[in-house]
């Protein structure tokens, strides 16, 4: 027995829910956790080994083997290797003498690919033991082995500071916020707590009418509006509710979470105390990816802040009985946790696979209880909407879309970084504003969204023409759409729960057939089969990222189906024959059985 494992589950009052942090801090611990380190915490949970090892084995940045006295995560994602990552891979390679997805022989380095990290506007960018190195040169690379190779940790080598609030103390990364336009909501400054100074003079379900009234929707991309959520939340009976904030951010291609997380804690925490107060909640988590915990200091500090002001806790914002306090659990690697019935699993300590529905989380949510799920951007636009008004709100967007938005927006562009605008602007416009370089396809709302060409720049961003939940990624001319859609491809295939078969298998039978394009051994056909699977993909999977995984697919043939055809011989076709009598005779043979075709 592990005395130092029996104190990380002793730390969370030996609590199955709180099992996520268990593993994480066992994982810091020793750097893996071990068959024997699993029976010890199942046994102290009074839960099975089985429901530790599926827990432990699903997330990314777990492991049940030592990964290397240094442990280098590189990004992997489009933006990634539109920026050069290929370079930097082997440059990792040949200076430490390993290959990606081993571990070297002295157990000193371990390399291996991950998705997104969140560093879209600083690419190539990796994590080194939980240290973010974004802009990673190959100099940078032999620079970084040879001092490890010395001892040095991977803090010793933080060379520079991002600006604003990356600085600090408490955060110290060199990470840099690229806020390149500031908007009206969520970047102004404002007086802290003045929002729940007006809170604490009205009743909860005024609270809810004013961010009803205000057209607010939420922010993730699905857009149902955050005030219809909250009510609906309220007329389920129970005692016990729940606040809930996606901070996950896993669509490639996003960041903006990151900048607010960093310059604008003060205002998501107030969000989440209104959110609270509105549905009677005495709760709220803030789920984090785990590519984020170097913030975590600096949000402890912040929630600490905010109870020794009297805004969190017993009688929080001085109103008598609102008990109300929040906490943070991180996850540890899963895109589909940005599902929320997933992340609600997470939270649980379970793996993040999307529950069937209904009932539907504001029914029956995190501990079965009614939840509220809301992302960080729509919880700090509700502060906004408490101290100004719905009226002031709705008069930003267009007339269905109301307020501001953040977009990510990164690949061929002079200004990567995140921009607040308006609802209403067109794809013409954002492009002109992050200076894009020859621009030849934009991917709107990250992998699960729509790629479009320069027939569809004219459109609008908004819910009634082009919604988006934020991540803008520019493709410039001279980029290959299939090569593209390939990387996406794989994405989803990395980062499907495996929940449901199409998901499971279906994604990497139209990768194949891309591939099967790309090598220029495809048939018209094919381009067809992948249309007519994509379609079933939608309408076969329980969960909107297994319905949306083939969008790549359909979106950039039905724009860019020229690409296609342009790898096919259409002068040749291939009969495919099979014959199923000669392909069972081997298996009839063992079995000593041959039966009547």
């Amino acid at each position: 027995m592990d005395s130092q494992i029996a104190k990380i589950v002793e730390k969370y009052g030996n609590d199955p829910f709180r099992l996520m942090d268990i593993l994480i801090d066992s994982h810091q611990y020793k750097g893996f956790v071990s068959d024997e380190d699993t029976a010890q915490i199942s046994d102290k949970l009074g839960i099975s080994q089985v429901d530790v090892e599926q827990t432990l084995t699903f997330y990314h940045f777990f492991s049940k083997i030592p990964r290397g006295k240094y442990t280098i995560y590189l990004n992997n994602s489009l933006v990634s290797n539109m920026m050069g990552q290929a370079e930097i891979a082997e440059a990792f390679e040949k200076a430490t003498g390993t290959k990606f997805g081993t571990v070297s022989e002295d157990g000193l380095f371990g390399l291996f690919h991950t998705s997104c990290i969140g560093m879209n506007d600083q690419e190539p960018a990796a994590i080194i033991n939980g240290i973010i190195f974004p802009r990673i040169t190959t100099y940078r690379v032999r620079e970084l082995i040879r001092a490890f190779r010395s001892g040095k940790t991977a803090s010793d080598m933080i060379i520079s500071f991002g600006g604003g609030q990356n600085q600090s103390d408490l955060i110290k990364a060199m990470v840099t916020n690229n806020l390149n336009r500031r908007g009206g909501v969520i970047f102004p400054d404002y007086e802290q707590g003045s929002a729940l100074k007006k809170m604490a003079g009205m009743k909860p379900e005024e609270v809810i009418n004013e961010v009803i009234q205000s057209n607010l929707r939420g922010r993730g991309g699905a857009g149902f509006p955050t005030g219809m959520k909250w009510q609906f939340c309220t007329k389920s009976k129970s005692n016990e509710r729940y606040v809930l904030c996606n901070a996950d951010e896993g669509e490639p291609g996003t960041f903006k979470d990151r900048v607010i997380l960093t310059e604008r804690p003060r205002l998501l925490f107030e969000g989440m105390v209104i959110a609270g107060y509105a549905i009677g909640a005495k709760e709220g988590i803030l789920y984090l990816r785990m590519e984020y915990r170097y913030l975590k200091n600096h949000l402890e500090a912040v929630l600490n802040e905010f109870r020794q002001k009297g805004w969190l806790g017993q009688n929080a914002a001085g109103i008598s009985g609102f008990s109300f306090d929040i906490r943070i659990q991180f996850g540890a690697g899963a895109y589909v946790c940005g599902e929320e019935s997933a992340l609600i699993e997470s939270c649980e300590g379970k793996r993040g696979e999307p529950r069937n529905r209904p009932p539907f989380p504001v029914q029956v949510g995190y501990k079965g209880s009614p939840t509220v799920v809301n992302n960080v951007e729509t919880l700090c636009c509700v502060v906004k909407i408490l101290v100004n008004g719905a009226e002031w709100y709705k008069g930003m967007g267009t007339k269905e879309t109301s307020g501001t938005k953040l977009l990510s927006i990164s690949g061929d562009v002079k200004y990567p970084g995140v921009f607040e605008i308006e609802w209403g602007m067109t794809i013409h416009e954002m492009l002109e504003m992050a200076g894009a370089v020859h621009p030849k396809a934009v991917q709107v709302g990250g992998p699960s969204g729509r790629l479009i060409g320069p027939n569809e720049f004219k459109r609008t961003i908004c819910y009634e023409d082009l919604p988006t939940g934020g991540a803008m990624i520019v493709i410039g001319e001279g980029r290959n759409i299939l090569e593209v859609v390939k990387n996406f491809t794989e994405f989803f295939i990395d980062e499907s729960c495996g929940s449901c078969a199409p998901c499971r298998y279906l994604t990497v039978i139209l990768r194949n057939k891309l591939q099967k394009i790309i090598d220029g051994k495809g048939i018209m056909k094919d381009i067809d089969d992948l249309v007519n699977w994509g379609r079933l993909m939608k309408s076969a999977n329980r969960c909107g990222l297994g319905q949306t995984a083939a969008n790549p697919i359909l979106t950039s043939i039905e724009n860019f189906r020229q690409e296609y055809e342009a790898r096919i011989d259409k002068g040749k076709e291939f009969e495919t024959t099979f014959n199923l009598e000669a392909a069972i005779q081997e298996s009839c043979r063992v079995v000593q059985r041959f039966p009547q075709i």
